[in-house]
């Protein structure tokens, strides 16, 4: 196995930083439109707790990235490129969380670790995780395999 850097480390957790904003607000407008029909800039700055400003900047960011689409009293729409996106972190999220509960830790400590813990996993310890959880479908309670939104 090779050998990182400490330098590499951080260069990683930097990047995740950077990532786990976009991601969050991606997966959050996708929520917000299977569950309410619409996501509006005062929504995501309620569920947030933002300011209305603070979320027009990250709204811009992503229109800027192509991931939505925003026009004035229309609400945020997600692109293809943003509805693919939002897919892949629910997924995560989903994965981590499962894994969490599998491993015994309460199901209101697993929500908020896996809020954080979704953005900081590569692709290989997702999968890992996914393995180990089909490996051992025992672990998790019907109820909560069937989970996919938060």
């Amino acid at each position: 196995m090779p050998s990182t850097s400490h330098h590499e480390h951080f260069e990683r957790v930097r990047q995740d930083h950077q990532r786990e904003l976009v991601e969050d607000y991606v997966e959050e407008i996708a929520h917000l439109h299977r569950h309410l029909g619409e996501a509006r800039a005062s929504d995501l700055a309620d569920r947030f707790g933002v300011s209305p400003a603070a979320v027009s900047k990250v709204v811009t960011r992503l229109k800027r990235d192509g991931l939505v689409n925003a026009r004035p009293y229309r609400g945020i729409f997600l692109t293809d490129q943003g509805e693919e996106l939002a897919h892949k972190v629910a997924a995560r999220h989903s994965v981590v969380l499962q894994a969490l509960l599998a491993l015994g830790v309460p199901e209101s400590i697993a929500r908020a670790d896996s809020e954080g813990i979704e953005h900081h996993c590569s692709d290989e310890t997702v999968a890992a995780m996914h393995r180990f959880l089909a490996d051992n479908p025992h672990l998790v309670p019907d109820s909560i395999s069937r989970m996919t939104s938060r």
